[in-house]
């Protein structure tokens, strides 16, 4: 996967440069062209790979939210964690992520799950595996992509000041656990899948404590509010 032929934001393609000119993101690209040669369906459609860089600049980074796959079901992924497309049913995480919200913010919960609104104001909402076959939940594991999403992370860490980062559940702690605690704040819980959302998702406020933590450095909060029309 040659820095040529990647479309990627200017800020990201000036940190990340390196990685697409690295021997595992060429194993990764010839991994994923013989997938659709196969007829595999892959999601999200290969312009949206890095939808969640494109619509937050590396140097417009206030808060980071990990995922780890997209969803596999036909329409839902496009590139940003616990989001799907307009008209789309919203995932059950999301739903719990809502109800957090309106506990937390008082924030009605939207009628949608599309998300860029967040994007766009520096919330990167990033996933771990940028790729997953249709209805095969994490079958793009251990391809390559969570080295690079790795190298992502390692550049808000050491780029960016005051960054947010809202680590749900295990596996994103893990992923994110050398961030410099130092210069960022770090907000741990539990998954907001119904699996987990009850052992201390719920209840956690990482909204309300993102945006005091934002302010109290100087910078805008996050509006939350996601708009009605999309």
């Amino acid at each position: 996967m040659a820095e040529g032929e990647v479309k990627l934001e200017e800020s990201w393609k000036h940190a990340l440069g390196s990685e697409f000119s690295n021997p595992y993101m060429g194993e990764l690209k010839r991994f994923l062209v013989a997938e659709k040669e196969a007829g595999k369906r892959i999601f999200p459609k290969g312009s949206e790979y890095f939808r969640a860089l494109d619509l937050t600049p590396l140097d417009e980074v206030k808060v980071v939210i990990l995922g780890q796959d997209p969803y596999h079901g036909f329409g839902q992924a496009h590139g940003l964690c616990f989001s799907v497309k307009p008209g789309v049913r919203i995932p059950p995480s999301l739903v719990n992520i809502y109800k957090e919200m309106e506990t937390d913010l008082g924030i009605p919960p939207a009628k949608h799950g599309f998300l860029e609104h967040w994007a766009e104001q520096g919330v990167l909402l990033l996933n771990s595996v940028l790729t997953v076959e249709e209805s095969q939940a994490a079958s793009h594991q251990g391809k390559g992509w969570e080295r690079f999403t790795d190298a992502v992370i390692r550049a808000v860490n050491d780029e960016c000041d005051g960054v947010v980062f809202i680590l749900w559940g295990s596996y994103a702690q893990k992923k994110a656990a050398f961030v410099d605690q130092q210069r960022h704040l770090v907000l741990k819980s539990a998954h907001p899948s119904p699996l987990s959302a009850h052992n201390g998702f719920l209840g956690s406020r990482p909204f309300s404590k993102a945006n005091a933590y934002l302010q109290s450095i100087g910078k805008d909060p996050v509006d939350w509010r996601l708009p009605e029309q999309v």
